[in-house]
């Protein structure tokens, strides 16, 4: 749906890219996304989306499909910044509420 042959070589090579770098960025707390409940709801907007890119990709290029598949692409990409955000936001809310309960059992223990 990229009308620009150099644009679409440029896509073609970012979105394999992305999947490269992929594992060296994962630098989360838990291996799993079963503690990360925004991360799974991300995992199936994902999933929607690239099933969306292959039926887009199939289609003629011509005007809607032309600025679907565009705003489809810029999410996909959009995914692989989001998720790594979301992903250390969760731990830093895990890690605080994980020390909170360290305090109270210290101070608990004390007395």
């Amino acid at each position: 749906s990229i009308p620009n042959k150099l644009g679409g070589v440029i896509a073609l090579v970012m979105s394999i890219a992305i999947l490269f770098f992929l594992p060296i960025l994962h630098n989360s707390k838990m291996q799993g996304l079963q503690f990360y409940p925004l991360n799974q709801i991300l995992f199936w907007y994902m999933f929607i989306i690239v099933i969306l890119l292959t039926w887009i990709g199939a289609r003629p290029v011509e005007d809607p499909y032309i600025l679907t598949g565009q705003i489809l692409t810029v999410i996909y990409f959009l995914y692989y910044i989001a998720n790594p955000l979301i992903i250390s936001f969760w731990d830093k809310i895990l890690n605080n509420q994980v020390n909170k309960l360290n305090m109270a059992y210290v101070l608990k223990t004390k007395e």
